[in-house]
């Protein structure tokens, strides 16, 4: 009896286990930039620093997969891309809305960690088009990227967790809705004193005119 709880307990455990799915591979010999924060998330002006990295959503049809930038002083989700495969493609198409939405200066500095989709020649090579400065976290430290793991937990406890998507287009709906509609647009936060990311940037704007 002793032995068939112990091997559902373990069948459990190894389940459970299942559902979490690595996403930063940084076992490769591709170029990494400098850590050029170092955990100085503090900005006074919007498009300054955008942190940036990936997360996963499970859905009936399998693993779908979100990379987003935001932005460290209005905490705006400048920009963010949803596919079923974690490709460099993936981490560009964040980039470009991000860049097609807010129309950054050169020298921006965009922060993300060592993963292979950031260490790309395509990826490298978009930065350098538009003058953005490279800067990358510390090997295995989550805590040089806490900015954008910080959204990860928000956006999965007040949405994705709430929620058993049956296809990848249900979840990708839900998430867009969320980020553009809510957290973005409504969400208040006591570090924005109690303003919205959205609020935050247009009363920056507004002063600066």
């Amino acid at each position: 009896m002793q032995f068939g709880v112990l091997k559902n307990t373990i069948s459990c455990i190894v389940n459970v286990i299942s559902l979490f799915k690595r996403t930063t591979n940084i076992d490769h010999n591709r170029s990494v930039y400098e850590n050029l924060l170092e955990q100085k998330f503090s900005m006074q002006s919007p498009n300054l620093v955008w942190v940036s990295d990936i997360t996963y959503v499970w859905t009936g049809e399998g693993w779908l997969y979100l990379a987003a930038l935001k932005d460290l002083c209005t905490k705006q989700v400048v920009g963010y891309s949803l596919n079923e495969r974690m490709t460099t493609q993936l981490v560009c198409n964040a980039l470009s809305m991000a860049i097609g939405n807010h129309q950054p200066p050169q020298g921006l500095i965009v922060h993300s960690d060592r993963g292979s989709q950031y260490c790309t020649h395509e990826y490298r090579n978009m930065l350098e088009k538009y003058g953005f400065q490279g800067s990358m976290s510390k090997k295995r430290d989550c805590f040089d990227n806490a900015p954008i793991e910080s959204f990860w937990g928000i956006l999965k406890n007040e949405l994705v967790h709430q929620h058993s998507y049956k296809t990848r287009d249900e979840a990708k709906a839900d998430i867009t809705k969320y980020i553009e509609l809510f957290y973005n647009q409504q969400r208040i936060q006591k570090r924005l004193n109690f303003k919205t990311p959205n609020q935050v940037a247009e009363d920056f704007y507004k002063s600066a005119a």
